[in-house]
């Protein structure tokens, strides 16, 4: 039932191309279909090895206007980490603000976030190879608005268990914060690396799910 909020957004790829699930959607415009190119494109080849010439190729449009939309290949790459934020942060609110108990709360967020990484493997792969990368001049670009409103969403909810006192003592919200992060992110990670060059790291996204809770459950006091 949580998921049911990802339905009306679902988009399948063909062929380099954007679908959407409802036939009643507009057909994508320039800016949507110079993000998508390049969000397939980057998965594919890295973001270093894409030039935005075959970018444009691929979403049959002019380099002029990746230049008007987005304005350097940094900005097009920033602007596919934002859009995926987008989706996620309200679905989130919409399945969290309802509920009291942060508890359930957090439990919501994690589940939705690895599902929803988990419906797009090329997302999947920029957001933990590409994100993190520094470029030339030394930004973090994965440091979009979103994913920092998505980190002030997490903190409120580990902020109220640990009023409601939840959490285990001594504990810092922003320390559970980043070790839950770091684990389902290095845990997707080694995942993708074991698919493309046979990392060890043969395990299921039950497994995943599992490391992840075991990793919540152990700041939670016993209930």
């Amino acid at each position: 039932m949580v998921f049911a909020v990802f339905a009306s957004c679902e988009v399948f790829e063909k062929e380099g191309s954007v679908v959407m699930s409802s036939s009643s959607v507009p057909a994508p415009s320039s800016r949507e279909r110079i993000r998508e190119s390049a969000k397939t494109l980057f998965a594919r080849h890295g973001y270093e090895s894409t030039a935005t010439a075959a970018i444009c190729r691929l979403a049959g449009t002019s380099e002029s206007q990746l230049l008007k939309h987005f304005e350097s290949k940094q900005g097009l790459l920033e602007a596919i980490f934002e859009n995926a934020w987008r989706q996620i942060n309200p679905a989130i609110r919409l399945a969290t603000d309802s509920i009291s108990n942060p508890r359930e709360r957090i439990k919501i967020l994690i589940e939705m976030v690895l599902k929803f990484l988990s419906r797009d493997q090329e997302l999947l792969l920029l957001f933990l190879l590409e994100g993190r990368r520094i470029r030339d001049d030394g930004k973090f670009v994965v440091l979009v608005p979103g994913f920092l409103d998505f980190v002030q969403l997490v903190d409120s909810i580990l902020r109220q268990l640990a009023l409601e006192g939840e959490l285990v003592s001594g504990m810092n919200t922003e320390a559970v914060r980043s070790g839950l992060m770091g684990a389902f992110e290095g845990l997707l990670r080694d995942q993708i690396l074991a698919k493309h060059i046979k990392y060890p790291a043969a395990y299921s996204e039950a497994d995943i799910h599992a490391v992840c809770f075991r990793f919540l459950n152990s700041v939670l006091k016993n209930s």
